[in-house]
């Protein structure tokens, strides 16, 4: 079941009732994103999830619940962890609204969840590294991963006439990662962002805590970057798990003498970009105050 702090005025009043002028991207929260255009509506990786507290604490708000909204033509999901593919928050954009889900075969075999998947086999997509999937005025692209935590992760290229958006899912430095920036010119990449910490792993010892260490660091994140040649970078998961949180603006100051980044553009939860213009841009309801 899912408890959105914010009720529903964040999917309604802002993401549906926006009006993109090219590809915009809302932050979620945790590692997930609503893209839109004029003409089509992608979530990747939505997880509105409680967490699993005391092994992870989640330490930001619930925005929505899956079941406000109305627009949704496909949820792309890039590995089996459940604060990636997540029944409860993806299943009423496809039962409800019929959206198709895309995902790699073990996310769909072997979730990081238990009870039912909410997936129906015609509305199943099993992606594999290399595939290339049309969906309204979008093209998106599966490239590789290198996630150590993950059994089978993958990576998203998404292109529009107005640029193009890079999805890591918790991929750190991949060998893919070269070919995808000889391959496209990509305006704005998302990088999952951490430190070492101490999580609860209850399922050993509900009473021990051991170091843990599931995102980049600063120096993964410049090598991420570099490789990938990002125009643009978000940091994001810093602030999703007690234990692990990191501060985006550091990024900043890692990447400062590198080629790459152009720009770092540390994000909130709830927060939209526009791919094709830096910046973030205000929530309508704030923009009206």
């Amino acid at each position: 079941m899912v408890h959105a702090t914010w009720g529903d005025w964040f999917v309604r009043d802002e993401i549906e009732a926006s009006d993109p002028d090219g590809l915009s991207v809302w932050f979620l929260g945790c590692n997930g994103y609503v893209l839109r255009t004029a003409e089509t509506t992608l979530y990747l990786d939505p997880y509105f999830g409680d967490g699993s507290p005391p092994r992870t604490v989640r330490m930001i708000p619930v925005p929505m619940d899956a079941a406000d909204a109305t627009l949704c033509d496909a949820v792309f999901i890039t590995h089996e962890h459940i604060d990636h593919v997540h029944p409860p928050s993806y299943g009423p954009l496809v039962e409800d609204l019929e959206a198709d889900i895309y995902a790699p075969e073990a996310s769909y075999e072997n979730p990081d969840y238990d009870g039912d998947l909410r997936a129906p086999e015609e509305r199943r997509t099993v992606v594999d590294v290399g595939d290339e999937y049309e969906v309204g005025d979008l093209t998106v692209h599966v490239r590789g991963a290198n996630d150590p935590d993950a059994e089978e992760p993958v990576t998203y290229v998404v292109e529009h006439e107005s640029g193009t958006f890079f999805a890591a899912g918790d991929s750190r430095p991949a060998d893919a990662f070269s070919d995808v920036a000889d391959e496209f010119d990509i305006d704005l990449g998302v990088l999952a962002f951490g430190t070492v910490g101490n999580v609860v792993h209850t399922e050993d010892d509900p009473t021990e805590a051991r170091s843990t260490d599931w995102y980049n660091d600063g120096e993964q994140i410049r090598e991420a970057a570099n490789a990938l040649e990002l125009d643009r970078l978000m940091p994001v998961h810093w602030d999703m798990w007690k234990g692990v949180g990191a501060d985006p603006k550091a990024v900043r100051e890692h990447l400062a003498s590198y080629e790459f980044p152009k720009v770092v553009e540390p994000v909130s939860i709830g927060d939209r970009v526009d791919v094709g213009s830096p910046g973030v841009v205000q929530a309508r309801d704030v923009r009206r105050h």
